[in-house]
């Protein structure tokens, strides 16, 4: 199982990030987007290291058009010699129209053709085929030499979308090289939505499991100290309650029988009482949700649940800074690496 840690500085110190993740031993870096463009961020994480697979994780689809993303995509993926992976996601309805003024419709059925359109988009750069996308959502019609990147050896970066709901799992499966779990998954939802709405997608398009890759970010409740463990712990409460508060995300509680907990958390979320909410997540659904204990534990706890279902994962664990994505665990990571 290859492992991944997050960078989420700023622009200034990305390349001291990324050159020290990778001498940490990360298979993978990853950036999300929250107060930087993360292909930018990857871009100076490129020229600062020459081993480590570079990924967005995610950067936000809806937010830009298809050929926005392929051409800046395609830039960091020249410049790192081919060391992208794209990570592309859906956010939110207010976000994408009130944040972003974008149109949201569809989500599931236009991030299906989102990728596509991209990867019309890359034929089109990498393997001379004439750009003629028309989709429901997307056209893509005209491409000139001026316009057509010209350093194109290493081709097209493998697209991962982040998919919790079936339907939006299923799209992927079928047009997507990965697959991106949430963090606020169970196993059971897991095996009883993810991975049948998976094989659904693998069906349609005529592959199979190998050829899809799965990348997850679970919540690591660990510490080095007692002290360390129990900021740890408090942060994955807080955080999977602001989580479990969204009505998207209920059928994920629904799997551990939780169900009811998700519109007491969406009450107290719109009063803003955020440290009631972190205090609704007890021991018993933390650890459905999270894997809890000594480094070495939760591994034992990884390799059970999901070794024979994650290909990447994670080996990052959130402190609480809502900036961070978590600090990389050399120790975790070494362990995952023979779950």
């Amino acid at each position: 199982m290859q492992t991944a840690g997050a960078m989420t500085g700023s622009l200034a110190d990305m390349a001291t990030e990324a050159r020290e993740l990778e001498q940490q031993g990360a298979d993978i870096g990853t950036t999300i987007e929250l107060g930087h463009d993360p292909l930018m961020q990857l871009a100076i994480a490129a020229t600062a290291t020459s081993r480590m697979t570079l990924m967005t994780g995610i950067t936000v689809a809806f937010a830009r058009s298809p050929m926005t993303l392929a051409l800046a995509a395609h830039d960091v993926n020249a410049l790192s010699k081919g060391r992208l992976m794209l990570g592309i996601g859906s956010q939110i309805k207010p976000h994408i129209e009130k944040r972003y003024s974008m149109t949201w419709s569809k989500p599931a059925a236009r991030m299906r053709e989102y990728v596509q359109a991209l990867k019309a988009i890359w034929a089109c750069w990498y393997q001379g085929t004439p750009l003629d996308f028309r989709g429901e959502f997307y056209q893509h019609t005209l491409m000139t030499p001026m316009f057509t990147p010209t350093d194109g050896e290493y081709g097209a970066p493998p697209v991962f979308v982040a998919a919790v709901g079936p339907l939006m799992t299923e799209n992927a499966a079928e047009v997507a090289d990965g697959i991106l779990l949430h963090s606020f998954t169970t196993e059971e939802y897991i095996r009883t939505v993810t991975l049948p709405a998976m094989e659904a997608g693998l069906v349609k398009s005529g592959r199979n499991r190998s050829d899809l890759k799965i990348m997850a970010g679970p919540f690591f409740v660990t510490g080095r100290t007692e002290e360390e463990f129990q900021q740890v712990k408090l942060a994955a409460q807080n955080q999977i309650a602001f989580y479990g508060s969204t009505p998207a995300y209920r059928p994920v509680l629904e799997s551990v029988g939780y169900g009811e907990l998700q519109g007491e958390l969406n009450r107290l979320s719109k009063a803003g009482k955020w440290v009631e909410m972190g205090k609704c997540i007890d021991d018993t659904l933390l650890d459905k949700i999270a894997l809890v204990g000594e480094p070495t534990e939760i591994v034992d706890k990884l390799a059970a649940r999901y070794g024979d279902v994650f290909d990447i994962c994670s080996a990052s664990v959130f402190t609480g800074d809502a900036y961070s994505a978590g600090e990389f665990y050399p120790d975790v990571a070494a362990a995952i690496r023979q779950a």
